[in-house]
């Protein structure tokens, strides 16, 4: 993530912030310029853009801020939808009949919002359901307890599931012990569960397919089995040896998943540290060096970011220690998971190449009749 200034004060501001708490400026995310901006207030509802790149132009809030202030996206005035780009993509939200749900529904949308900023720096902004029904991306946010069955966090065909319940930090934190895992946050689910779609908008089906076998396995075989014997048996004994995580070890497609989320943790790591203006300068040769991070996004050379990332991971977990805090970064990468790593890179660096998802299907033909302009989503319990 990226550094932020108010336009109008030029004070710090962050991803997540609606206000400018220095001069108190309205503050929103325009997609477009993939940047936090300053707003005044105009007539009719909309709002003046103080940004130097488009100032004085006419923006509206996304409705999730007006109503509920989930959202802090803005939309071009004559912009025929009333969602913005992100919340498009949100098609089921929990019932708000309770103020906890809204709560959780805003952290949903909150890390949902993250990983769109970092898709959108790797040229992978996807394509709506809305505009592409068969290769489009969506969410639903679903809660226990509605039906008679458990919701089960996942990925099926480009619509993706989450229990809202990851959204309470007690509940995952019981959840992650319980799984005996390292790391579980919400962010992290929504990188694993994109890494099933963009396997089918990348990987399935096109050159990749053999290199990708070679070093993940067998994607065909059958999944339903795999996740059965890891459950039941745990994983196999090497994981450490070969996988990223003990997860990635249940299934080829899990191992892609869960290295692909790995790697948009590293990216959108480097990529703040690069913000920052992080360095490290050791005392000692044989110490960690981090001098001008060289943004992934900008070099093919895998090995310069990892380079970059073990000398950042060594400080970030000296930091934490300090403070009396796990490490930040309690993983082990062996040369295998090395190897995944760097093939999505290079999946990652082709497509940058590319027009972008979203920007291949507004080039082609609409395969069904796209419904009319969302309104804000309506409180609903599935």
């Amino acid at each position: 993530m990226k550094t932020f200034h108010c336009d109008k004060c030029s004070h710090q501001i962050f991803f997540e912030n609606t206000l400018c708490f220095n001069c108190e400026s309205t503050l929103g995310y325009q997609p477009s310029q993939r940047s936090i901006n300053s707003f005044e207030q105009a007539e009719d509802g909309l709002w003046r853009s103080l940004n130097r790149k488009d100032e004085g132009k006419l923006y509206k809030q996304c409705s999730n801020y007006v109503q509920h202030n989930v959202c802090n996206w803005m939309l071009p005035a004559d912009d025929p939808h009333e969602l913005c780009e992100a919340c498009q993509l949100t098609v089921v939200i929990p019932a708000l009949t309770s103020e906890k749900n809204r709560v959780l529904w805003s952290r949903l949308e909150t890390a949902k919002r993250r990983l769109l900023f970092s898709l959108a720096q790797l040229n992978l902004t996807p394509a709506s359901k809305e505009t592409q029904p068969d290769t489009g991306l969506a969410f639903q946010f679903l809660e226990d307890g509605v039906t008679d069955q458990c919701v089960m966090t996942g990925h099926d065909n480009g619509l993706i599931t989450l229990n809202i319940a990851e959204a309470d930090p007690a509940e995952r934190e019981r959840t992650r012990e319980q799984m005996h895992e390292r790391y579980r946050t919400l962010l992290g689910h929504f990188r694993h569960e994109s890494g099933h779609y963009y396997f089918d908008r990348l990987v399935a089906d096109t050159p990749w397919i053999d290199s990708y076998r070679a070093l993940f396995g067998d994607e065909r075989q059958d999944y339903g089995d795999a996740l059965k014997r890891h459950y039941e048996n745990g994983p196999v004994a090497d994981w450490e040896e070969r996988f990223v995580s003990s997860y990635a070890a249940s299934h080829p497609w899990e191992d892609w998943a869960e290295t692909w989320a790995h790697y948009l943790h590293m990216i959108d790591t480097l990529e703040t540290a690069h913000s920052c203006g992080l360095s490290l300068k050791p005392a000692k040769a044989d110490e960690p060096e981090l001098d001008k991070i060289t943004l992934p996004t900008k070099s093919g050379a895998f090995e310069e970011t990892l380079s970059d990332w073990f000398a950042l991971t060594y400080v970030l977990n000296s930091l934490n220690r300090s403070i009396g805090m796990p490490d930040s970064y309690p993983f082990k990468l062996s040369t295998p998971v090395l190897e995944k790593l760097e093939f999505v890179h290079k999946v990652v660096r082709d497509q940058m190449g590319k027009p972008s998802l979203a920007a291949q299907a507004a080039q082609a033909p609409v395969l069904a009749p796209a419904p009319a302009a969302p309104a804000a989503p309506a409180p609903v319990a599935v």
